[in-house]
Formats: C-alpha cells, structure tokens, sequence
C-alpha cells in the first residue's frame, strides 16, 4: 500500500534534484524549457498518486480541472495587467 507513495516520493525527489542541476547548467533558451518538462512531470505525478485523480468517482476530475483553469484564469489576468502598464 505504502509502495506507490515512497516511489513517487523517490521520483519527485530525484526530479528536484535534476531542477537544481538544471539552475548550474548553461542551457540558455532551453533552460525554461527543461524547468516547465520537470515541473509538468512533478504536477502529474501529485495529481496521479497523491490525489488519485485516476479513480473514480470522477468529480474529483471535474473539480481538479476547474481548479486548473480558475489558475490560469488568474494567471492571464496578471500578465494582462502587467503587459498593458506603461514602464
């Protein structure tokens, strides 16, 4: 039972290690790149394993999404903002 959450923490963990290698490494135009890839792949796997977003019922699907749109909802209106003051 204990076994999917200590993977996922060991791949987290390693993930967290790699976005710290990644901070040292000259990547230029590919370092956010690689730092966005890492942090998809860490979301996905709080969403799957810790969340259980995979199980039913699926409202909790419905109410993740929501939750994920209201985030880029909000995400958008600050660089709206932030994109039409004048500097």
């Amino acid at each position: 039972m204990l076994l999917p959450y200590l993977l996922a923490w060991l791949v987290l963990l390693v993930l967290l290690g790699l976005s710290v290698l990644t901070a040292y490494l000259p990547l230029g135009a590919f370092h956010p790149l690689a730092n966005f890839t890492i942090a998809i792949v860490q979301a996905a796997i709080v969403f799957t394993i810790f969340m259980r977003l995979r199980e039913p019922p699926a409202i909790k699907r419905v109410f993740a999404g929501a939750g994920f749109f209201w985030l880029i909802f909000m995400f958008g209106l600050g660089a709206i903002d932030y994109l039409t003051r004048s500097h």
